[in-house]
C-alpha cells in the first residue's frame, strides 16, 4: 500500500497531505470522515511493506502508547493493518519541533527551555508508570504548539514490560547523540536512560551544542561512555547547571530517581527565576516588598514617641530598625544573660508610640483604633439599655396612676 493523497484507511481516515518522513514511516495529515476532525496518520513506508520486523515494531508502538493519557503526550486514537502495511492514528499537534527552535535560536534562555523540560519530564513519568521506556527522547520528537504546550511523540522504538525483544543481541536502539552510556554498552533500557536523554536536550538548548560529538555514530556513542561532560558556561544559573549535570551522570543510580523529581526541581527553579535577564555572579537588584533596604553605614533609627504625624510606612521602618537593634544586642550578650524577645520589644514600642502596626488587628476605622471603637459601641449599647429601662418605668407609672380602684359608694353611705 503506497500512501497518497485521498487514500482512505479503514474507510474512515482520508489522507490530506504528508507532514514528515521518518526511518520507519511517513506522517500524514488526515481527516476523520466520521467526526470531521483533523488527525495525524503514521503509515509504514512503502518500501517496508510486508517486513514483519517493522510491522512488529509498529504494533508495539501502538500497544505501548494507546493507553497513555496526559496533556504532554500525543494521544493515540486508532491503529490498523492492510496488505502488509500498517498505520497508527493519533492526535494532530499543530506546532513546531523543539529541534527546529534550537536550530533557529542557537541557544535558549533558561526561562524558555526549563518549562519545556518540566513538561516532558511529567509526560515521561506517566510513560514510566505504565511500564514503558521511550528510548528515543530527542528534540525532534518534542512538538510545541502556539500556547507553549510540549507534546512527546514517536514511540517507534519504545519497549514495554514483558515485551519480546525486537532487536538482535548486541544491537543498540536509539539516537547516538542522546544515548545513555549503559544503553551504548548494550544494557537493557531503563527509565534512567530517558532522563539522561532529557539532560542532553537541556545541555544542547542552554549551551548551543551537544555535550558529545564525533565523526561517526559509534564515536558519539562511546564518547557518552568514556568522556566527561564538558562544563557548562557561567552564564547558565548554578541551579540549572546542577539539574542538567545530575541528569548526565554516567551511572544510572546517580541520576534523579524519577521523572517526577526532575519536573519538581525544574518547576521550583522556574518560579524563582527573575523576570529580567541577570548575571548569576552579581547580587540581585530587587528588594522584597514591604521591607526597607538596610543602611549599613548608620545605626538604628529612633523616632519620638509623641510624633502624631507618623504614617504606617514610618512605623514599619522604625519597627524594622528596632528589630535590628534587638538582634544585634542579643548576639553581643554573654552566655547565660537573659534577653527580651524582639517581638515583645516591638509590641511595647508600638503601644508606647501610639502608632498603628502592620498587623490586621492594629488597623482602625475612620482614624480610630479598634479599642476606641469597642468603647464607643459599649457606650451606645449602655445608653440604649438605660433609655429603654427609663421608658418602661415611665409607662408603668402611668398605668398605675390611671388604674387606682375607687369606690362608687359615697363616703357618707359608707360611714
Amino acid at each position: 500500500m503506497r500512501p497518497e493523497v485521498g487514500l482512505q484507511l479503514q474507510g474512515r481516515y482520508q489522507l490530506v497531505e504528508r507532514i514528515a518522513v521518518g526511518g520507519m514511516g511517513e506522517v500524514w495529515k488526515a481527516t476523520d470522515l466520521r467526526s470531521g476532525r483533523a488527525v495525524a496518520a503514521k503509515i509504514l513506508r512503502h518500501e517496508l511493506t510486508g517486513d514483519e520486523i517493522f510491522l512488529s515494531r509498529l504494533r508495539a508502538e501502538a500497544r505501548n502508547s494507546r493507553g497513555l493519557r496526559h496533556p504532554n503526550l500525543a494521544v493515540v486514537l486508532d491503529s490498523g493493518e492492510r496488505d502488509g502495511s500498517g498505520w497508527i492514528i493519533m492526535e494532530l499537534v499543530q506546532g513546531r519541533a523543539l529541534a527546529d527552535i534550537i536550530s533557529e535560536q542557537g541557544t535558549m534562555q533558561p526561562a524558555d527551555i526549563l518549562p519545556v523540560l518540566a513538561q516532558v519530564a511529567r509526560a515521561l513519568q506517566v510513560v514510566h508508570d505504565s511500564g514503558v521506556v521511550h528510548r528515543d527522547v530527542k528534540p525532534s520528537n518534542i512538538l510545541i504548539n502556539r500556547e507553549g504546550l510540549a507534546k512527546l511523540t514517536d514511540f517507534g522504538i519504545s519497549t514495554g514490560t514483558h515485551q519480546r525483544p525486537l532487536t538482535a543481541t548486541g544491537m543498540v536502539m536509539g539516537t547516538a547523540q542522546y544515548l545513555a552510556p549503559e544503553q551504548a554498552m548494550g544494557s537493557m533500557a531503563t527509565p534512567a536512560g530517558d532522563l539522561y536523554a532529557l539532560g542532553v536536550i537541556g545541555y544542547e538548548a542552554l549551551v548551543g551544542r551537544r555535550p558529545f560529538m564525533g565523526a561517526t555514530q559509534v564515536d558519539i556513542a562511546f564518547a557518552h561512555v568514556n568522556q566527561e561532560v564538558p562544563p557548562m558556561p557561567d552564564s547558565v544559573p548554578p541551579e540549572v547547571r546542577a539539574v542538567v549535570m545530575d541528569l548526565l551522570e554516567k551511572k544510572p543510580a546517580a541520576r534523579p530517581h524519577s521523572a517526577r523529581e526532575v519536573a519538581r526541581r525544574l518547576d521550583r527553579i522556574v518560579v524563582n527565576l527573575p523576570a529580567e535577564s541577570w548575571d548569576p555572579r552579581q547580587a540581585p537588584t530587587w528588594v522584597a516588598t514591604g521591607r526597607a533596604a538596610a543602611n549599613p553605614g548608620k545605626g538604628p533609627a529612633s523616632a519620638p514617641a509623641s510624633s502624631a504625624g507618623l504614617n504606617r510606612g514610618t512605623a514599619a521602618t522604625s519597627a524594622s530598625a528596632e528589630a535590628s537593634t534587638v538582634r544585634t544586642s542579643s548576639t553581643s550578650r554573654r552566655p547565660g544573660t537573659p534577653t527580651v524577645p524582639a517581638v515583645g520589644r516591638l509590641a511595647t514600642t508600638h503601644r508606647a508610640a501610639g502608632t498603628t502596626g502592620r498587623h490586621s488587628t492594629d488597623r482602625g476605622l475612620l482614624g480610630l483604633r479598634l479599642e476606641m471603637w469597642s468603647w464607643i459601641v459599649l457606650a451606645v449599647v449602655t445608653t440604649l439599655v438605660l433609655a429603654l429601662c427609663l421608658g418602661t418605668l415611665a409607662q408603668a407609672r402611668a398605668v398605675l396612676g390611671d388604674g387606682v380602684l375607687t369606690s362608687a359608694t359615697p363616703l357618707k353611705e359608707a360611714l
